[in-house]
């Protein structure tokens, strides 16, 4: 498995919370509550393995592939300002989360406005990457810089998606799996 195909699968794994969180939406609309808590679990995996660990890929990844070309520089330098801006709507949204569990008063409608927001930042960005980033990095890579990117960028297991979970992501597993099937 190449790096962009690891990626790649990062990406197939995150949109699957996020089409999570679409659903959240939709029973928020309709006057339910759903799981609140789970939802703040959610988002805060999307950003801390992100953060933690799926952008310093790109980071480094991206590193070795300045200078290459210059359209790929362009739009990896776009995602790389991305990512600072995912990161912020991510810890706006869990603090608002944090006012909400903790009996804060937030209008439901903005909310809702702050999740949707969210869930279409990220969407885009991932499209972004998957249509723009990764298909000039696939034109303007080598085999030979395939092989020095793969031994630079060991592969790292996934804490929730990954065969062996984590402590910390095996109950937010079970959860996701009980709220989907629910």
């Amino acid at each position: 498995m190449t790096v962009v195909s690891e990626l790649h699968q990062d990406h197939v794994n995150l949109r699957k919370l996020l089409e999570i969180l679409d659903k959240k939406i939709l029973k928020l609309k309709e006057g339910s509550q759903p799981n609140i808590s789970l939802m703040a679990d959610v988002i805060n995996y999307i950003a801390t393995y992100a953060e933690g660990y799926h952008h310093p890929r790109e980071d480094k990844l991206f590193a070795y592939f300045h200078g290459k070309n210059d359209q790929l520089d362009a739009v990896m330098k776009e995602c790389e300002d991305a990512h600072v801006n995912l990161k912020g709507y991510a810890h706006a949204l869990l603090e608002t989360i944090d006012g909400v569990l903790h009996d804060a008063v937030v209008p439901m409608d903005d909310f809702i406005a702050k999740l949707e927001t969210f869930v279409s930042n990220e969407k885009a960005h991932l499209d972004f990457e998957e249509a723009k980033v990764f298909s000039l990095m696939n034109e303007t890579a080598t085999n030979a810089d395939w092989k020095k990117v793969e031994k630079q960028l060991p592969v790292e297991a996934d804490p929730l998606f990954g065969e062996k979970r984590t402590e910390e992501y095996k109950s937010l597993y079970a959860e996701l799996m009980r709220d989907i099937n629910s």
